[in-house]
């Protein structure tokens, strides 16, 4: 079972008194539990996530078995802080250096969506390390996600592992919902919390860059520019290589709905349903460019043409469209564009 407690006066600093209170003591009960090793439904800027103490190993083993998730595939930890100094003491607690190109990619986009791979100090946050010496450290921009990291920093909790809150492989959740829809009757021991937060305004997850090799490597492209991200590094973002280590994310198939989901031009989509004709049974399509069906049993739904209001629906989308007896979903190829680098990704292999 699942219990949702709205946290969303967080958001809105002319909140009224009472609601503020309400929030503030939805916070301070998801802290009590994680304090006490148990996991909770976090809110981010990027997706929902399914958050632990990143340093008791216990619970964070609960984030893999609730998600099916291999245990050697690393976890990504969350710590709070607005500034370098904030944010400086949870870092130092889990990296053993911060190369400068690192602290100037911190500087550029922390709290955001960024993960940052470091190497990691020896003897903490192994288990959410995935038995690797690097940890993958984000400080997210989303305020409910900076209010909870710092009642747990009060707590003597000094970062989340916190994956996306969904079972391994699957699409992941942009509300709180969602997340209340994948975990329903898998907990039996214990009702999940789930903070809501609202919708996620960004939609799919960080970018990562590991830093742990003297440059910086892109291994999950997200909503940030590279040309942005070589900014502020002050030097070049390499591609992602064989001596890469595991990242969140980055396997062949990922994001997958249950429907198999195929990439296609949008005039081959709409070749393929003139084909089909009226017969057309099972079928959701999500493009950009208008098509129609003869069968009334086909979903449509209109692909944003801009890439971050796509970004922002794509998993929502997904989900819905995964509904309703659907089994193929064809979804018009994204542009060749940098500005669509996050959502090709999360869409190339959610149809691998």
């Amino acid at each position: 079972m699942a219990l949702t407690l709205d946290a969303r006066a967080c958001l809105a600093p002319e909140a009224s008194g009472d609601t503020l209170a309400q929030a503030q003591a939805a916070i301070a009960e998801a802290a009590r539990r994680l304090r006490a090793g148990q996991l909770v439904g976090l809110p981010t800027e990027t997706v929902y996530g399914l958050a632990a103490d990143a340093d008791q190993p216990d619970a964070v083993a609960r984030i893999f078995a609730a998600k099916g998730r291999p245990t050697d595939h690393p976890l990504i930890v969350h710590v709070a802080g607005a500034t370098p100094a904030q944010w400086g003491a949870a870092a130092d607690h889990y990296a053993r250096e911060l190369p400068e190109f690192a602290e100037r990619l911190m500087a550029a986009f922390w709290p955001g969506p960024l993960t940052l791979i470091l190497p990691r100090r020896p003897g903490v946050g192994q288990a959410a390390a995935g038995g690797q010496d690097s940890i993958g450290l984000r400080c997210p921009g989303h305020p409910v996600a900076q209010a909870l990291l710092q009642a747990c920093q009060a707590e003597g909790v000094l970062g989340l592992a916190a994956p996306s809150a969904n079972r391994f492989g699957r699409v992941s959740p942009t509300t709180a919902a969602h997340v209340v829809d994948e975990f329903q009757g898998l907990l039996d021991d214990e009702a999940l919390l789930v903070l809501d937060g609202g919708p996620c305004p960004v939609g799919i997850e960080s970018t990562i860059i590991d830093c742990t090799r003297g440059r910086p490597v892109l291994m999950r492209p997200g909503m940030l520019p590279l040309s942005a991200l070589e900014a502020a590094a002050g030097q070049a973002v390499a591609e992602r290589d064989a001596q890469a280590p595991r990242a969140s994310g980055t396997l062949a198939s990922h994001y997958a709905p249950n429907a198999r989901v195929r990439l296609m031009p949008g005039a081959e989509i709409q070749a393929a349903l003139d084909l089909l004709g009226g017969d057309a049974r099972h079928i959701a399509v999500y493009s950009r460019t208008q098509v129609n069906s003869a069968s009334a049993h086909v979903r449509l739904e209109r692909m944003p043409a801009e890439a971050r209001a796509c970004a922002q629906e794509l998993f929502a989308v997904l989900r819905a469209l995964d509904r309703h007896d659907t089994r193929l979903i064809w979804v018009e190829t994204p542009p060749d564009d940098p500005a669509w680098d996050g959502v090709r990704d999360r869409l190339t292999r959610a149809a691998a």
